[in-house]
């Protein structure tokens, strides 16, 4: 796949925290991190982890798409009433607002490079209405390599929808989480594991998948995959956002 345009997410970051009316030091507080690790990331000296950058929309009301899309804008018209979101969950502000930031100009943080992992969802969140089928044979797929030991590979997208269609990967010693916190964030989760095996942790409850398990959960339940195997771990998710969008 060809590369996307990454615009300087640091520096819209900043922005929506600026329009939301938070102080650094509040913002670091509210997502359990250092007030120096979010200027760091602002600034583009450092890279948020996903489930850093999933808190960050969370506390800030904005989408993770909001930071990644490259059209025209506002960052501002990007957080929309985060009261409103909350209300549904602290997991429905990550989908809260579809307006798309202003390109930012000179002085701004640098782009973050490709294999990254905000590299990777700025590629999926680049082009929302592009259709990716009907038809995708493998060798045709989006392969997007995480810095946790994961590869997503998209494997299809209709415009117009929430929807995330993928077949992941989790190598050996891989997780979806790399500080070992637990995620949280918008829609319903199915999942169905074909090969190798994957450790499940949701809420309380930790559970072991093999070949042919099959999960479905709302993914707004704080959860966690990991492979403890040698072998890579492999399935097909289907991840669906549509249940929290504007209608």
């Amino acid at each position: 796949m060809s590369p996307a345009a990454v615009p300087p997410v640091g520096a819209r970051i900043r922005q929506a925290r600026l329009v939301h009316g938070t102080s650094l030091r509040a913002l670091a507080r509210e997502i359990g991190v250092s007030a120096s690790l979010v200027s760091q990331i602002e600034n583009g000296k450092s890279q948020p982890s996903v489930s850093t950058l999933y808190a960050i929309t969370t506390a800030l009301g904005i989408s993770i798409e909001s930071l990644f899309d490259a059209g025209e804008g506002t960052a501002a018209a990007a957080v929309t009433a985060p009261a409103t979101a909350l209300a549904q969950g602290p997991a429905a502000a990550l989908v809260a607002g579809s307006a798309t930031p202003t390109t930012a100009g000179p002085g701004t943080a640098p782009n973050p490079a490709p294999g990254t992992v905000l590299h990777a969802l700025a590629s999926f969140a680049a082009d929302p209405g592009r259709r990716i089928g009907p038809v995708v044979t493998p060798d045709e797929r989006e392969v997007l390599e995480l810095d946790s030991g994961v590869v997503w590979e998209r494997l299809g997208h209709v415009p117009g929808t929430h929807v995330d269609f993928l077949q992941v990967t989790y190598r050996p010693g891989g997780a979806s989480s790399s500080s070992g916190g637990l995620m949280r964030h918008a829609g319903t989760e199915y999942g169905c594991l074909t090969s190798g095996e994957l450790v499940l942790t949701l809420g309380f409850d930790e559970y072991t998948l093999r070949p042919g398990d099959a999960v479905c959960f709302e993914s707004t339940t704080p959860h966690r995959y990991r492979n403890d195997g040698d072998v890579p771990a492999v399935g097909t998710w289907f991840v669906s956002t549509e249940m929290f969008s504007d209608t």
